[in-house]
């Protein structure tokens, strides 16, 4: 794992060094099932990239999330609730962008994919008993489970406001919808009943942690002015 965020690193910083535009920003993730999850500053690059034309710009980045909960999907137990979480999730987007400018803003249309991966996982055995209890009618449940955890993919849309402060500064505000999913393989035991208790084995190994909902960002940009020379150094907020 810490491979895998040295090589992102590298890649994000060395994207950043010919990059027109370089930005910084504070993330919200809200999921469509799950809790309200929270960046972690400064740990939030958004907006390195290139542009292809005036129009049409490759953008990438990487944000850090403390993730409060998310649901799984794709088991017989009701998912509105969090059944992982709290954890630590490294988000990192390709995108392209189509944007329209004015003389001191622009509007950028985007799509593309993300990676992500969440470590430092922790099942919710509160919520994962009370949806047992739902499913089986029982007064009482005790899940004992274990899981596979394993990066996940999923495309995203949305789009962001760039209000041009000055020539090197512009202030952003972007909404994106995100859906993506990582499978999470969940085996184990729960136990339980009403007059007597009764255990089943549990194999849901086509269990995935459900990575969908609307992102919420504010951020700087700072522009380059030219895509072959050395961008600015990242400022932190």
């Amino acid at each position: 794992m810490k491979k895998l965020l040295v090589m992102f690193s590298l890649c994000i910083f060395s994207t950043g060094l010919h990059a027109q535009n370089v930005g910084l920003s504070f993330s919200y993730f809200v999921p469509s099932h799950g809790s309200f999850s929270t960046p972690i500053s400064p740990f939030s690059i958004r907006g390195s990239g290139f542009s292809f034309n005036d129009h049409v710009v490759f953008q990438t980045g990487a944000s850090l999330y403390r993730m409060a909960g998310l649901a799984v999907k794709n088991t017989p137990l009701s998912n509105n609730e969090s059944f992982i979480g709290p954890n630590f999730t490294v988000f990192v987007p390709a995108e392209l962008v189509l944007r329209f400018t004015g003389k001191r803003m622009s509007l950028d249309i985007k799509g593309g994919g993300f990676f992500f991966y969440g470590f430092d996982q922790n099942l919710n055995a509160g919520n994962i008993d009370k949806a047992i209890r739902s499913l089986e009618k029982w007064t009482v449940a005790n899940s004992n489970f274990s899981f596979q955890n394993s990066p996940g993919l999923g495309y995203l849309g949305g789009v962001e406001l760039t209000v041009n402060v000055t020539s090197q500064l512009g202030i952003s505000i972007e909404t994106n919808y995100l859906a993506g999913q990582s499978g999470l393989p969940l085996t184990g035991t729960y136990t339980g009943g009403v007059s007597t208790l009764e255990t089943k084995l549990i194999d849901y190994k086509d269990a995935k942690v459900d990575f969908t909902g609307l992102e919420f960002s504010i951020g700087l940009i700072f522009s380059t002015g030219g895509g072959g020379a050395p961008g600015p150094k990242r400022r932190k907020r």
